[in-house]
């Protein structure tokens, strides 16, 4: 049997992920602005950017929270109470050192950043310490992603269909496991804060 790894603040949980596409920035913003300045664990976001893109999402995301909102950077440490923020082009992997990676492979899912990418990488550096979020997005991103979290141990929230902009990444999600929570987007910040504290 798998023992629960504890973290200091006695949660069974080390980290967030979390996958978003078309739509995905509002939805972002929504959970952000409900964690508190004291939420305990990383969070590691891809979202479908264009190639080109600047770092606006960091600007805007920042302007949500009063959590420390930056893009990841390569063979950075990962620590509590940040958000990583995948840069245009990258993907973006975690090491099971729980440092960040960044890699310029082929795009998965027509998608680099690739929400899988970062999901998998994540599950095997986690394991049953991961929370994986699905938000709205127009492609199947991060299907497989959360198959290999669930298969680790960890848990998988879902936006639900109704509030998510673009229903085919939220809807591929329920499709490829069964899900733990499938969530309205305004409750899916104070269900991540629950779980954090579990």
């Amino acid at each position: 049997m798998i023992q629960r790894m504890k973290k200091h603040n006695g949660s069974r949980y080390q980290a967030v992920v979390i996958g978003s596409s078309a739509g995905g920035i509002k939805a972002l913003s929504a959970i952000l602005k409900t964690l508190p300045s004291t939420f305990p664990l990383p969070i590691l976001i891809v979202q479908h950017l264009h190639p080109d893109s600047d770092s606006y999402i960091v600007n805007i995301l920042s302007n949500c929270t009063s959590l420390r909102v930056k893009q990841a950077d390569e063979k950075e440490g990962i620590m509590g109470g940040v958000i990583y923020i995948a840069p245009p082009n990258y993907h973006l992997l975690v090491e099971e050192d729980k440092t960040l990676s960044l890699s310029i492979d082929a795009p998965v899912n027509f998608s680099r950043p690739s929400v899988d990418v970062l999901f998998e990488t994540a599950a095997y550096a986690y394991r049953e310490g991961l929370i994986g979020v699905i938000l709205t997005g127009a492609n199947s991103d991060g299907s497989q992603g959360v198959k290999k979290i669930k298969k680790l141990g960890g848990c998988v929230i879902v936006q639900s269909l109704e509030t998510a902009e673009a229903k085919a990444m939220p809807q591929a999600a329920i499709n490829a496991i069964k899900v733990d929570k499938v969530l309205p987007i305004e409750q899916i910040g104070t269900h991540l804060s629950y779980l954090a504290n579990r």
